[in-house]
């Protein structure tokens, strides 16, 4: 106990929670002093014996915060309580009204069982000297974030003490050093005058180079929130990295945590990082599509940096990062704490979801202002985030002045990196059909890619283009098809091919690739400006071409953002892709969407009574892909068939093969599991829960597309 109260306050010592850390964990294990549980370790003769032998339960997690609640410690006892008795099964509601037996309040209540076991204590560790309350916290900082956070410590405390005795191997693996971020920042700072020196002499690379010296001069002002608005082709990536790591040395933080949209956004960034010299061994990526085999970058020690985000850089997902900062289970909670005291890169920020941007925003400010978070939004289309002008009192959790801009004038620099030109289809906003747009498509004599709302239509079209120039890209291919197909597009591309790339909007948000001609399906105005910085990306011709057209179908989620683009196309079709239009852009979107569904869910009345808050519930309800009405089954591509036969040959070798298997998934709609079982294209293979779609459904081009016979027997069935 003594060592996860020591680790513990370590860990919560940058955002001043050093005393409360300690105290949970010097309590966290108290119950171990019952009589039940010492049976467990010693015989009838005082023999240590193992612990797995003896039989029976023994409730070890609740005796620390009973204690509290027994010496009347008001405020005091319910924070120990939740930290101590949830640092097994995780976080918890105070009230029964969600989640029943398994709320906070009834736990307190029953202290019985406990009373015993508290008589056993040594009087010292009894009359540890309590810290103030939380809602006495400094600077009005916010007294749930401040409970998850000391959770995070203890839990991650009581994790290492417990790996340091189980598995001395493991935990010695994890103390081998990573290099500084004085380090990173040499060999950084030598990569990147090469680099420059070897660029040729193009107006786009001058303009790089001019960006990279302001992110250089602003990393040494004082933390703040900041923001990098760079169109596309502005080299943000490493331009942002400088920031981040001059930043980091001069003001001593201790890490950078790079946040993006998408995997596939993830593994083109993490490649971009490990070329530079001395960071192949710094940069953590921590996402679902990470492979595990010895052939591949992550290591057993890189793993074991991800379980925590001990490591000097980290690349992780959006989805990772926030869903983490309102989970509950102790696994995906123990990294939080390393949040604190870093640079934090939101990349491609203008994809925060709007239907979560309140809690989103919420956390984010707070990490700034209590736990020494410098946050750095980079985007091409900034949206607006500052509580005091977006929305009047409509998004009280915005921040409390405008970030920091870090380049001069970000409407004098989209028009000097202005290398595309923006135009409405010759239809206007009338419908354009699929046979109507494959006939303009055939006529282009150039590359080009066109991305449409629906994979339906994507594949549809696809299939009206000529097969051999023709590439398909969307959702119901697995990752790992997907990659594959864009390594086929850039060499085509770099050979010259006129290719003919038909997508989803999957290939938007920071993807190299450079077309000159691009067409795009209305949508909203971020999407078609990201759209567009595929198009002409590295200034190579004197202006690319962006086609906005009308599709005839929408999805419903598309239609307001739309609707509003279409307006502002209207009004400045010259001028699309200026600052100004996103700006207005934005805050229309965020005021039709009102300050509800700004949190659609409903996180942020989950923790606004007094110290009566519902992390369980929030936990559950704080998912930024909503898959309830999907299913993930496994596609029958490359190796996925032989790892799902080496999951039952391999037992121990099970969670390694279920990682890379994820490279393979597909989502399919809920509703057709059961019809395709029952006709058996999809059947569970090889480990429960898993399945695998047949050979019929899964094409070559287009990935999972359901026969038409299968399609009528579904809607049939359903």
């Amino acid at each position: 106990m003594k060592n996860v109260a020591e680790m513990a306050a370590d860990f919560a010592r940058p955002f001043g929670g050093e005393d409360w850390a300690y105290l949970a964990g010097l309590w966290h294990d108290l119950g171990k002093y019952s009589d039940g549980f010492q049976k467990r370790l010693y015989d009838a003769n005082g023999i240590e014996c193992h612990i797995e032998t003896q039989p029976g339960k023994v409730v070890h997690s609740e005796a620390g915060g009973h204690l509290a609640t027994l010496n009347g410690w008001k405020g005091a006892d319910r924070v120990l309580s939740w930290l101590i008795m949830g640092h097994h099964a995780g976080l918890t509601d105070y009230e029964p009204e969600y989640v029943g037996a398994k709320a906070l309040s009834p736990k307190m209540s029953a202290t019985d069982r406990s009373v015993k076991t508290l008589a056993n204590i040594p009087e010292w560790i009894r009359t540890q000297a309590l810290p103030p309350p939380p809602e006495k916290l400094q600077n009005g900082a916010d007294p749930s974030f401040f409970i998850r956070m000391l959770f995070s410590c203890l839990v991650d405390a009581d994790f290492l003490d417990t790996e340091a005795f189980m598995d001395q191997a493991r935990a010695a693996l994890r103390k081998e050093d990573y290099p500084g971020p004085g380090d990173l920042l040499e060999d950084f700072d030598a990569y990147m005058d090469l680099l420059c020196k070897k660029a040729r002499q193009t107006p786009v690379n001058t303009i790089r180079a001019e960006i990279l010296a302001r992110c250089r001069e602003v990393a040494e002002q004082e933390p703040s929130v900041f923001s990098l608005t760079v169109p596309t082709g502005g080299g943000k990536t490493l331009a942002s990295l400088a920031f981040a790591l001059r930043h980091a040395v001069k003001y001593e933080k201790s890490r950078i945590i790079y946040v993006i949209p998408y995997t596939s956004i993830i593994e083109q960034t993490a490649k971009v990082f490990g070329k530079i010299p001395g960071f192949e061994k710094a940069v953590v990526e921590h996402h679902c599509n990470i492979a595990e085999t010895g052939e591949d970058r992550e290591t057993a020690r890189s793993r074991l940096s991800a379980e925590n985000w001990n490591a000097p850089i980290i690349v992780t997902t959006s989805v990772q990062f926030f869903e983490s900062l309102y989970a509950c289970r102790t696994s995906r909670c123990r990294k939080l704490h390393n949040i604190a005291n870093s640079v934090v890169i939101f990349d491609e920020a203008q994809c925060l979801p709007p239907e979560y941007l309140r809690p989103v925003v919420f956390a984010i400010r707070e990490l700034q202002k209590h736990y020494r978070v410098t946050p750095l939004l980079c985007t091409a289309t900034q949206p607006v985030l500052n509580k005091t002008e977006s929305f009047d009192f409509r998004f009280r959790e915005g921040f409390d002045s405008p970030p920091q801009e870090i380049v001069d004038n970000p409407d004098e620099l989209a028009a000097r990196l202005k290398r595309v030109e923006v135009v409405i289809h010759e239809k206007g906003f009338s419908p354009v059909s699929l046979p109507e747009l494959a006939e303009d498509l055939q006529a282009e004599k150039k590359a080009l890619l066109c991305i449409v709302n629906r994979r339906d239509d994507a594949r549809d079209l696809a299939r009206l283009l000529p097969e051999g120039i023709t590439l398909h890209l969307s959702t119901n291919m697995c990752a790992a098809h997907r990659l594959g197909v864009m390594d086929d597009i850039r060499t085509r591309l770099n050979d010259g091919e006129g290719i003919k790339v038909i997508s989803t909007s999957l290939v938007e948000a920071g993807v190299d690739l450079d077309f000159p001609v691009v067409y795009r399906a209305l949508s909203g105005l971020d999407s078609i400006a990201q759209a567009a910085g595929r198009c002409n990306r590295e200034g190579k011709l004197a202006s690319g071409r962006t086609v906005v057209f009308m599709p005839e179908k929408q999805p419903g989620y598309v239609r307001v953002p739309a609707g509003i683009a279409s307006e502002i196309l209207k009004d400045s079709p010259d001028n699309l892709l200026s600052p100004g239009n996103y700006e207005n852009y934005f805050r229309q979107r965020f005021w039709l969407l009102g300050e509800q569904a700004l949190d659609r869910k409903g996180i942020m009345p989950l923790f606004a009574g007094r110290m009566n808050y519902y992390y369980r519930t929030a936990a559950e309800r704080f998912r930024l892909i909503d898959d309830d009405w999907q299913v993930s089954v496994l596609a029958p591509w490359d190796e996925a068939v032989e790892l799902l036969g080496r999951l039952t040959s391999e037992p121990w070798n099970q969670r390694m093969l279920l990682r890379r298997l994820g490279r393979y998934s597909v989502g399919i709609p809920q509703k057709l599991l059961a019809p395709l079982a029952a006709r058996e294209y999809v059947r569970e293979i090889g480990y429960p829960g898993l399945y695998l779609l047949d050979n019929t459904l899964y094409d070559k081009r287009y990935g999972f597309v359901p026969r038409m016979r299968t399609r009528r027997s579904i809607r049939n069935n359903s």
